[in-house]
Parts: structure tokens; sequence; C-alpha cells
């Protein structure tokens, strides 16, 4: 029975990667008190556990679906990950320089303590670090030694058996220490929840207003009814005239909607209000509260009130729109009927008054008829339309021109460094994500999209992670014995516990930063899911992504120089 079902995973392995991420969730969900593997980990479990049937996999589908998250982490956190560069950019390039050089310092330790060759050195280090890169060029260095043939072919065939052996503890190890472990040594679970919270707020870029299942209490434009009998209208007055007296008694509203004599319409600046119509008023809410006063009992009028309002982001771009404050714009035509709900410039929110000015690069969120909108629009900048449909030729053609920029390799001596594709696809989602926030018109991937693109495309990666490692993992432990795998568990926690005491005691860094910075400097993608996952958030991300360019490129230096050291 289990060989017929095994059979049938081999020779449809899809079938075993969707099993091994849906049981790994599965699985991911049970909490035992506050602990929980959390959903990377298990499908790394599931998969390890899968892949003893001798699963083949493709190589092409995990790198497809990992350069699919690395994009999308790089896309999600681009705008910001620029602003940080000019703040704590650079010590997160120092953070990552010394946390590396800890990565190298512990495996040349444990190396001479247990007396291993250049090639066990060569597998532990790449293993244990989860630097996969550093087994071609450590196997290129070590043939440029000038040894043996016979000494050459036994050090070139040990390092894939060592890598095997202790990557999976360098990469499931480190998902366990900083996912589950790292924010519990850093204050505990909660406390660096609300850190997190409290910078994402910083930022303008918390959570919960992103979760569908929440709507925020605040409303900050407001389109109510109101039956018309204030004195003022014992004889018919004009919009234009209405608007001009409310604003003069201290309410910058418009009227959006008038019905009279059983006629409902949208009103132009020469139509008349009579007492007893029905008009809706619309503004901020800060205006909206005075309006009954002013005008005459609130009425709930479902049928003068259902009609469709647009909100639409805009980055301002247009000089005629630029340097004027808000109440010189209300006198311009295009804006009639316009409300700006709020206003950001460079992430930080504006606060917003008559006396408001706005500059190019500066982003609103506008309400208002489609009419309305679409011709204030053109007056403005560029249109951020919300929409559910992904820009597909953008995320196509981006994740290959990062890849290609990724593929290709400068030299360091004699040493060649590249990014890598996988690499190259999450430098294209910060500078392409940074474009989209710039330039709205293109780009655009919904919450929903990206959420599938982060969640599914790491967890099929480690589930082919697992499913691939796991027969070479049980016979490299019987070539080489079990204290390597221990020696490689010791090699990947030290430089982990260094890297958080690093973050959080001498960089002081936001628990977030610090978890994410751990993470890319370890160049463990899988650790970075399981950090947002534990925390809730993102933000990690913006640790990660300084600290894994960085460090792909000195960890294979670092290793070059093990070779030599050893």
């Amino acid at each position: 029975m289990l060989e017929s079902f095994a059979e049938i995973l081999r020779q449809y392995p899809t079938l075993a990667i969707f099993l091994t991420v849906g049981a790994g969730f599965l699985i991911g969900r049970f909490r035992i008190g506050s602990f929980s593997l959390g959903s990377v980990t298990s499908v790394l479990l599931v998969g390890v556990l899968v892949g003893q049937l001798d699963i083949p996999m493709s190589g092409p589908v995990k790198m497809v679906f990992f350069m699919m998250f690395l994009f999308s982490i790089g896309y999600s956190v681009g705008p910001d990950f620029f602003k940080s560069l000019r703040g704590k950019g650079a010590k997160q390039v120092l953070f990552a320089v010394l946390m590396s050089s800890m990565c190298m310092g512990v495996t040349i330790a444990i190396s001479a303590i247990m007396g291993y060759s250049k090639g066990e050195t060569v597998g532990l280090f790449s293993g244990s670090q989860t630097c996969s890169a550093l087994l071609g060029v450590g196997s290129e260095a070590i043939g440029k030694l000038g040894l043996s043939d016979s000494e050459l072919s036994r050090e070139l065939h040990i390092i894939p058996v060592c890598y095997a052996v202790t990557y999976i503890f360098g990469t499931l190890g480190t998902v366990i220490v900083l996912g589950n472990f790292g924010p519990k040594l850093l204050g505990g679970i909660e406390k660096v929840k609300q850190q997190t919270l409290e910078l994402e707020k910083e930022l303008n870029s918390s959570g919960w207003d992103k979760d569908p299942a929440y709507i925020n209490a605040l409303r900050k434009v407001a389109y109510r009814a109101y039956v018309v009998d204030n004195s003022f209208f014992d004889i018919p007055r004009g919009v234009k005239e209405t608007e001009h007296w409310l604003r003069d008694n201290g309410m910058e509203v418009y009227i959006d909607r008038v019905l009279h004599e059983g006629e409902i319409f949208s009103p132009r600046y020469d139509d008349m209000i009579h007492s007893g119509d029905h008009i809706v008023v619309c503004g901020r809410m800060e205006f909206m509260v005075s309006v009954e006063s002013a005008i005459g009992p609130e009425t709930v009028d479902a049928k003068l009130l259902s009609y469709p309002v647009e909100r639409v982001g805009v980055v301002v771009a247009h000089k005629s729109f630029t340097g004027l404050t808000i109440r010189q714009l209300r006198a311009k035509k295009f804006m009639h009927g316009i409300v700006i709900r709020d206003a950001s410039r460079g992430g930080k929110p504006i606060e917003i008054d008559g006396e408001t000015t706005f500059k190019k690069g500066d982003r609103l969120t506008i309400l208002g008829r489609p009419v309305s909108v679409r011709r204030a629009s053109d007056h403005i900048g560029h249109v951020d339309r919300p929409s559910n449909a992904s820009d597909l030729m953008f995320v196509g053609l981006a994740i290959f021109i990062g890849g290609l920029f990724g593929a290709m390799s400068f030299w360091i001596g004699s040493i060649p460094v590249s990014f890598g594709t996988s690499g190259g696809a999450l430098v294209a989602g910060l500078v392409f994500g940074w474009m989209r926030s710039r330039r709205p018109t293109v780009g655009n991937i919904p919450p929903a999209a990206l959420w599938i693109m982060n969640n599914l495309g790491l967890n099929v990666f480690i589930a082919v992670i697992g499913i691939e490692a796991a027969p070479s993992f049980v016979a490299g432990i019987k070539a080489v014995g079990p204290m390597l795998f221990v020696a490689g568990a010791i090699g990947t926690m030290i430089p982990l516990f260094f890297g958080l005491w690093l973050g959080h005691k001498v960089f002081r860094f936001n628990p977030a930063i610090t978890l994410g910075c751990c993470a890319g400097t370890r160049t463990c993608t899988a650790s970075l899911g399981a950090v947002q996952d534990a925390i809730g958030s993102t933000l990690p991300a913006m640790g990660y992504t300084v600290t894994y360019a960085v460090s792909n490129i000195l960890l294979v230096i670092w290793g070059l120089l093990t070779v030599l050291i050893v």
C-alpha cells in the first residue's frame, strides 16, 4: 500500500509538493502553549519526511517559486527600503560584515578542533551557513591547490556530503531560532510585536488596516443627506452661493446631489436649492459635524445616497497643482466635488488644513463622483487606481531583468562574484517596487496576489528543498558520522545568537529589523518567512534585503579565505 502510494508520488512529483505544503500548513497551525513550529518549519520537516520516498524533483520548479517569493518581498518593501538606506543602511552593512565574520571564525574554530580537511570544512561552512554558492567556488579553490588526484577527488566528493548533513539544520535551526526563540530573546513576542507596530506606524505601513477583516472606525470623509429647512433657504439659493455661505461659516464642504420635486440630479453651480429639498453634502469629518445646524435635520434617504463614489490615489506631478494651498485649490473648477481624504510625503502623513500645500511626489487620496475624479486627476498627476488585476507583464519582465542582472559576474581578483538569479530577483523587487511608488500607472499587484506570491513561493521552495535533501541527508550521516551534524548545528547557532545580541545591544535596531538582519546575513530566506509569520509583519524584510545582498558576497569571500587558512 505504502509502496503504491510512493510510486504515485514518484511519477507525479507535483503531488508531493502540494502534499508537503498542505500538510506543513496544517501542522503549523498546532500550538503547544505559546510554542508553534509555524508553517515554514513544518513544511520543511514534512518535506524531509516525504523525501524519504526518494521522489525526483525538477530544478526549475524550485527556482521559479523562489524568485517569485524574493521579488514579492522586494516589491512590498521597496519604497521603505530606499528611504531606510539614508539612515540605517550603513549600519546594516556593518552588521552583515561583523556577523558573517563570526560565521567564518566559528567554522575555522570547529574545523581546527575536529581536525576537518579542506573539503569537509567547505561543506561545513556552506551547509551550516546555508551558502550554496560556496559549493562551486570552494570546489574550484580547492582544485587550484595542487593536490594529488586521489586527494583532490576525496576532497571534492566529501563537500556535497558534508553540505547535505549540515544544511538541514543550517536551514531548520535558523528558522527555529529566529522564528521561535528570537522574539523571546529580544524581549518577548508581545513586546516585539508592539515595537514592530510602532515602527510600522512611523513608516505609515501598519498591518491591521491591510487586513480585510478590519475596517477603520475613523471615517475621514463623509457623504450625508439633509432636509433643507434653515431660514437661509426661505428664498431659493444657488449651489455656488450656498457653498460660499457654508465656507464663510467654517464648513469646507460641497453639495454633491439634490432631490427636488421627486427628481434626483448632480447639481451645477447655477442650480437652485429650495426649502424642503433633500441634498447630499460631502466633506471631511471635521467640517461635516456642523452641517446639520446650518442646513437642516439629517435624513437616511437610501435612494438619494445610493450612487457610485470613486476613491483613488494620485501622485502629484503637475506644476499647476503644486505650491497652492487647499483653500486656493478649492476655487479651481477642476477640484469642485473633490475631497482630499489624506496625503503623505515621503511615506509620512501630511496634516491637512486650508493652508496645506503640496509638492511633486506627494501622494493624495481623493474622493468624488467618477467624472469629477477623472477631471481632477488630469490636473494633479498620476492615478493609482485600485484594481484586483495584477500587471503580469510588469512582474514577468521585472523578474527577468533582475535575474539577468544577477546572473552576470564581476571579479574581485580571481574570485567571481554575482548576486545570483535569486538575488537579482530580490533587487528587481526593490527597484520596481520603488518605481511603482513613484509612477503608479503600471506595476499593480493587489495585496492578495502579493500574499500568494510571498507565501506560496516560499513554501513551495522550502518543500522542494526538504524533499531533495532528505535522501542525501541520511546517506551523509552514515558516511561522515553524526558528529558532523552536531558541529554544523553549533556552527549555525553561535553566529545566530551573536547576531541577535549584536543587533539588540550594540546597534539597537528595532527587534523586527534585528531578526531580518540575522536572516539576511545567514542568507536563509526560509527564516525570513518564519520571522514574518511569528510577528505578523513584513517589516523584517527591511533588515533582510541589505544584509542578504552583502552576505551573498562576503560569505563566498570568507569561505575562500577559510580554504586557505584551514
